[in-house]
């Protein structure tokens, strides 16, 4: 974990926020208006709140910008003895947004943010104003997700990875010293915008996996995919009507090579047909860093348009 006060090198100059109403103590930044309509930014693996850093000073100009960090993630408690599963993240979103008693939500969605919020989504549908994906699949009880999960590992250097490293027996000593190689976990999963790559940057996505006892979130996550554990919220078809009649933004940076827009997009076009998608040429995985100005312009446009 993280120290609450870090900003490496005033590269995250946000107050830190904790509360304990998942049972561990989870951070989170709270900037903007504090009767503002909240913004709830849901980063993924293996990343924490900074991957929104350029992203929350625009947003929260007019809005309450809420970025969480996952258990097991970022300046959140890594507590021994829990499970790492997508269910348990989403049951821990679902706490944390009752307590703050969050409404009119736009969720922004990385990675495995994307299921995540998309679960809290099933389970308060009511408290849900729009929706915006980036590069984060939106699964919401679509016949052929599991299909279409299988057909991206085959393809994915990352899941092609976390099936040999599973039947090898290394996955936990590998992702177990994350803060030593985040810097390949990041490129295999796909970023282009090296310009970034600075020592700050590197301290901000290695400080919270500093040893083996740190990595369960980053392991629980990749593991739960080699085990079939990970649980996808269903739906009520009440909740789907409630959802697929907000307005939804997809963007995707077409470098991605964890998630291909082939087999993740689709998701998103059956559950909102007439929603635009903005593809990004040359824009990896990790399109909040590739892309900062452009990501931060796109939805803060779509905001004020919907």
């Amino acid at each position: 974990m993280i120290e609450a006060e870090a900003t490496f090198d005033r590269t995250f100059p946000f107050a830190p926020h904790f509360t304990d109403v998942a049972g561990f103590r989870m951070h989170y930044v709270d900037e903007g208006p504090g009767d503002g309509e909240p913004i709830l930014c849901l980063h993924g693996e293996p990343t924490w709140g900074y991957l929104f850093r350029n992203l929350i000073p625009v947003l929260s100009r007019t809005h309450r910008v809420v970025v969480p960090d996952h258990m097991g993630f970022g300046k959140s408690e890594t507590p021994q003895g829990r499970s790492y599963w997508l269910q348990d993240h989403i049951d821990n979103l679902e706490r944390f947004v009752l307590a703050l008693d969050l409404g009119n939500i736009t969720l922004v969605m990385h990675d495995f943010g994307g299921p995540v919020g998309m679960g809290l989504a099933a389970r308060q549908p009511q408290r849900i104003r729009r929706i915006i994906s980036a590069n984060g699949p939106t699964p919401f009880g679509q016949a052929d997700l599991v299909e279409r999960l299988t057909a991206n590992a085959q393809v994915s250097p990352w899941f092609q990875w976390i099936a040999r490293a599973h039947a090898g027996g290394v996955l936990t000593g590998v992702l177990g010293q994350l803060g030593f190689n985040i810097l390949s976990t990041l490129k295999l999963n796909g970023f282009e915008n090296n310009a970034i790559v600075t020592d700050a940057w590197l301290s901000a996505y290695g400080a919270p996996f500093s040893e083996p006892a740190e990595c369960l979130g980053a392991i629980g996550w990749a593991e739960g995919f080699a085990l079939g554990i990970h649980r996808f919220e269903q739906p009520s078809p009440a909740a789907i009507e409630i959802i697929r009649d907000k307005p939804a933004l997809a963007i995707w940076g077409e470098a991605d090579r964890t998630l291909q827009a082939g087999h993740f997009l689709p998701l998103f076009s059956e559950l909102f047909p007439r929603a635009p998608i903005e593809r990004l040429k040359g824009v990896g995985h990790y399109c909040f860093e590739d892309a900062p100005d452009t990501l931060a312009d796109l939805i803060g446009n779509f905001i004020c348009r919907s």
